[in-house]
């Protein structure tokens, strides 16, 4: 028989994101104690730990579960399952409005309210919202914003007992409410795997325990569909345009537990609903494609892929903008001299090739002058009286982008002046075929960083007879999205590609240069010279590294180079978890370098506590804020009375301030440290990365050579020379399943 506790949440002292596994300190239920009377409160605190997707402060609980003793930590209560309940003291009451929850009550408004009803508060905000008003600082617009907001919260409980009932954890529940509002109970009797495609943080797994716990069958055609079109999800997360049917089918039955024979005939009917699409190619000239055999791609991916080799076969045609090539020399010199401009032999031979190609790529490393082969061809372009516009993926490229070019460079998302309908939660584009692109020429930087859909938005929008031209470093790390885009149209033969290998006289002084070229082609980079902008620091361990990049960032740096150590200094890590990913160096760091202060507001949410300052990072593409995944910002208010932060991002324009309620805080983590993934496109003065055998699978060269590429004025390595070895010499890169490269070679061919 399990034991049951009950309490108000007093505070998440750790959290993960990953698996949900939370330690929670419970008030216990018929505690007296004040919580401003600290020390006494301490003492009457109970530990729960269990997993517990979604917390938050002043929630009173129901736990069940059994007391242990935890051989370090002590008597603890470890849960297996919880509900929430509404609290009935006058001191469950305040903290449970005081949390943030309810919008229009902050803490201090908690204390009026309950000062004014006790016992009765609830009642009287769900009720009675009008005698609201006797509150002081509550007028009647604030009053209904108030009860209505109770209302929501006990509209979603109602569901949360639903769904709860169905092994839903709350902090699901009110997601997926928030999607589906009063139609959620219809939506998931009716197909419970909808969750999985249609409610961000809703997989499949918890689909499917829904769907087991209505009874459905584990042969039931919604489930095996369902699992279909996840796994080919799950692959395109991971870089894949799409997956060998044969592989497929074989994983599905696998995890599906399952007959190979009914994923054959549900795909097959997937297909016939063109709900995915199977092809069989005619043989390839490239090994990894012919052997894949049939390949089954998800609908819009595959229509991404054709439109993209298509409209890029359209494009190339070559249209010559000098007749004669004497002509064309004599302008670039005349521009290059009114410039100020030198151009390299590999410089001059880019731009020739961009005036008589309707596409060509320009890549090479930090340092080769891609910036200056930028700014000749807009000159050139612009002499001859072409309309040119400029993108990159990210607001902090198409910044750097704009400042380096001295015109206006925007996202491609802004370029193409996309849309979102919170209705119906699509996603479009103001500028498409039918509404092309006002230009003649555009010029896209990073372009590493496209990914395969948006690639193809791109080119809808680019009008035939457009010029193209994609800048990028192509031995980076592939776009975070599904696709390979830059490597593919190289790979594919029929695209003109201008490799800049000269470093220049200026970029060979910088050590940052020399050294990410020297790891680019397989060589040890130079460590501790006295350059002052490249170095290697020899820490053993994990936690002593971690010692080493919290004391380098909010003490070394900023005292001997005069950096601001949230401004300035990027800590880079190749992976989340360990002592040295980017999870725990950024709690580690925002202890040290944004701690607790008395009249610092902060904002709990899950296991992470938001504080004014903070620096924070957008994890998935929100198109109603016009935020994107990997775009960093930082924390400039916190509103404790409605529960919303407000983060100010840079972009190409300048600084947008964009409000969270507490239902979008999934979508920040904290970025003192970040992936080395999510800081592609972007550069900072300095960087620090810990190299280390703990992250013996991402000790990549395409990896460490990213990370190296992203500091301007400053890299500083933390770990061991044979972890540093071991990735210089790993030159293993994960494959990507596309056939962009193959159809854009038939395409040309046609």
């Amino acid at each position: 028989m399990p034991e049951t506790i009950r309490g108000i949440v007093e505070r998440i002292t750790y959290h993960n994101p990953e698996n949900h596994y939370t330690v929670v300190r419970i008030l216990p239920a018929g505690s007296t104690v004040s919580s401003r009377r600290r020390g006494a409160l301490e003492e009457n605190l109970v530990t729960a730990v269990g997993y517990f997707p979604a917390l938050n402060v002043g929630e009173s609980l129901r736990l069940f579960g059994e007391w242990v003793v935890h051989p370090e930590y002590g008597r603890q209560f470890r849960a297996d399952s919880h509900e929430l309940i509404l609290p009935t003291t006058v001191q469950g009451i305040e903290r449970y409005l005081g949390s943030g929850m309810i919008r229009g009550v902050g803490p201090v408004t908690a204390s009026r309210l309950v000062a004014a009803f006790g016992e009765r508060t609830l009642e009287i905000i769900e009720h009675h919202p009008e005698r609201l008003t006797e509150v002081e600082g509550i007028g009647p617009v604030r009053a209904e914003v108030i009860s209505r907001s109770l209302a929501e919260h006990k509209d979603i409980r109602e569901i949360m007992m639903f769904l709860q009932s169905h092994g839903v954890t709350p902090g699901y529940a009110a997601r997926i409410h928030r999607h589906y509002g009063r139609q959620t109970v219809a939506v998931i009797r009716e197909n419970p795997y909808r969750l999985a495609e249609e409610v961000f943080g809703i997989g499949f797994r918890t689909a499917d325990r829904i769907a087991h716990s209505l009874g459905i069958q584990p042969t039931s055609p919604y489930r095996v569909r369902a699992g279909i079109r996840h796994l080919l999800a799950e692959g395109s997360t991971e870089g894949h345009v799409y997956l060998p049917r044969e592989a497929l089918v074989e994983r599905a039955a696998s995890v599906l537990e399952v007959e190979p024979e009914l994923v054959e005939a549900n795909l097959d009917a997937l297909a016939a609903d063109r709900e995915v699409v199977v092809e069989h190619p005619e043989p390839s000239p490239w090994p990894r494609e012919a052997d894949s055999g049939a390949a089954v791609y998800l609908t819009h991916l595959y229509r991404a892929e054709t439109v993209v080799a298509e409209r890029l076969a359209g494009l190339l045609a070559e249209r010559p903008l000098f007749a004669d090539p004497v002509e064309l020399q004599s302008e670039m010199r005349r521009l290059a001299e009114a410039a100020g401009l030198e151009l390299a032999s590999e410089q001059v031979e880019a731009v020739t090739l961009a005036t008589v190609s309707g596409v060509v790529v320009i890549t090479g490393g930090p340092g080769t002058g891609k910036t200056t082969a930028i700014n000749c061809l807009i000159r050139l372009f612009e002499g001859r009286g072409l309309r040119t516009l400029l993108a990159a993926p990210t607001g902090r490229a198409a910044r750097r982008l704009a400042e380096t070019t001295g015109r206006e460079a925007r996202t491609i998302h802004r370029l193409l002046e996309y849309g979102y309908s919170p209705e119906t939660f699509t996603l479009s584009f103001g500028r498409d075929a039918d509404n092309p692109l006002d230009a003649d020429a555009v010029i896209v930087d990073e372009a590493s960083m496209v990914d395969l859909p948006l690639f193809q938005h791109l080119l809808l929008a680019v009008r035939p007879g457009t010029r193209l031209v994609l800048v990028g470093d192509v031995d980076q790390l592939p776009p975070v999205g599904p696709g390979n885009v830059l490597r593919d149209v190289i790979r594919s033969g029929v695209v003109p590609v201008v490799r800049l290998t000269e470093i220049f006289r200026q970029a060979r002084e910088s050590f940052i240069v020399l050294n990410a070229h020297r790891v680019n082609r397989g060589e040890m980079p130079l460590l501790n010279e006295k350059t002052g902008d490249f170095f290697f620091l020899h820490r053993e361990g994990p936690e002593v590294i971690l010692e080493e990049i919290v004391n380098l960032c909010a003490r070394r740096l900023p005292e001997r180079a005069g950096l601001d150590p949230v401004a300035d200094v990027q800590v880079l890590s190749p992976m989340r978890r360990t002592p040295i990913g980017v999870d725990n160096l950024n709690l580690e760091l925002q202890r040290v370098l944004n701690p607790p202060r008395p009249g610092l507001p902060e904002l709990p949410h899950g296991g992470t506590v938001y504080r004014l300052g903070d620096k924070v990072m957008q994890i998935r593409n929100n198109y109603e804020k016009g935020v994107f995944n990997g775009d960093i910002g930082q924390v400039v208010e916190v509103d404790l009375e409605e529960g919303q932060l407000a983060v100010a991002f840079p972009d190409a324009a300048g600084v947008r301030e964009v409000r969270y309620d507490r239902g979008d805080l999934d979508e920040l983590v904290l970025s003192y440290a970040v992936s080395v993934h999510k800081s592609q496109g972007s550069e900072y003065p300095a960087v620090v990365m810990p190299v280390s055998t703990h992250h013996y699978v991402m000790l990549q060269r395409n990896l460490l050579y990213t990370g190296i590429t992203r500091a301007r004025r400053l890299v500083v390595l933390v770990g061991s020379p044979r972890a540093l070895a071991i990735a210089v010499r790993n030159t293993r890169i994960d494959l990507r399943w596309s056939r962009l490269a193959a159809r854009l070679t038939a395409s040309v061919g046609r």
